[in-house]
């Protein structure tokens, strides 16, 4: 298995790509992975490179412009979802991706949902939507309910955040810490895989200005993301995946799955924002499958 690593020229900028399994394109259309956050780089797709060689299938994965090695600073004007999408639509021209099955993950699924609803692009054989959603207001009180679950200490300093708009208050900081490690991810040590906990260069102003200060306050410039009643004009074959304990809840999972023609759901029962991270050994095989199936 070949690992090729490479900069795509974008707008003044440029786009940090990888390709694991080079020697594969060509045989099956590789499969193209759209990190999260918006700002949380490409690393942790990492963990999937063994798929590559045990399907005989590239994957290709890149640092959305504005992290990891792609990254920009003090540019808010680029922070919405007409840069990323020329983004995602010059890459597959420049790296000739005429077929492709695409993944996205978290704000990579939005991504992968903007792309199909608006742009209808040809030659993407599947979409795997990841973890994701197709409503931000959804999204925010699927989050709020889930805030009640906390402790009275901690529900109380993310409303008074909330309430003031100050997001730096350490017993806020404390608050959203203790949701994210209950919803997203815990916090990776070296126990893990290595791409999970390897130093990166994170979108925090891509996050900020394109989402919000959290995830359950969508106050940027994706704020009024609302595909919902989009999700119909999907003409391609779409897997959506989602964990029990997932920031992406059942609900959230359901609303696509109900709005999507055709569509397939795989709910995770033991894992939160990313399956394919805590449940690997059930998520690979369904993820392989999937693909062939579509090729």
């Amino acid at each position: 298995m070949t690992i090729k690593e490479g900069y795509m020229p974008f707008k003044e900028f440029k786009t940090y790509y990888r390709i694991v399994g080079e020697e594969y394109l060509g045989k099956k259309p590789p499969l193209l992975l759209l990190h999260g956050g918006p700002g949380s780089t490409h690393n942790y797709f990492e963990v999937m490179d063994e798929l590559a060689d045990k399907d005989e299938r590239a994957l290709i994965m890149y640092d959305q412009i504005g992290c990891g090695n792609s990254f920009v600073p003090n540019r808010p004007d680029l922070w919405n979802k007409e840069t990323w999408a020329e983004e995602l639509i010059e890459l597959r021209k420049f790296l000739n991706l005429d077929e492709v099955h695409i993944l996205g993950q978290s704000w990579g699924g939005m991504l992968a949902i903007i792309y199909a609803c608006d742009y209808k692009p040809e030659g993407v054989k599947s979409i795997i939507l990841s973890s994701t959603l197709a409503s931000a207001k959804l999204w925010s009180i699927e989050q709020h309910r889930r805030i009640a679950w906390l402790s009275p200490e901690d529900q109380a300093a993310i409303k008074k955040a909330e309430d003031t708009g100050n997001f730096d208050d350490p017993d806020y900081l404390k608050a959203n810490d203790h949701f994210m490690i209950r919803h997203c991810a815990p916090v990776f040590d070296e126990s893990w895989p290595e791409p999970l906990w390897r130093k990166k260069v994170s979108g925090s102003e891509a996050y900020v200005v394109g989402w919000g200060p959290n995830e359950y306050t969508p106050t940027g410039t994706l704020g009024d993301y609302e595909y919902t009643d989009k999700l119909h004009t999907i003409k391609e074959p779409v897997l959506i995946t989602d964990g029990v304990n997932d920031l992406c809840s059942p609900l959230v999972a359901k609303e696509m799955y109900d709005h999507i023609p055709g569509s397939k759901w795989e709910l995770f029962g033991n894992s939160r924002h990313m399956p394919f991270v805590e449940e690997p050994e059930k998520y690979f095989p369904i993820l392989l499958d999937w693909m062939n199936e579509n090729d």
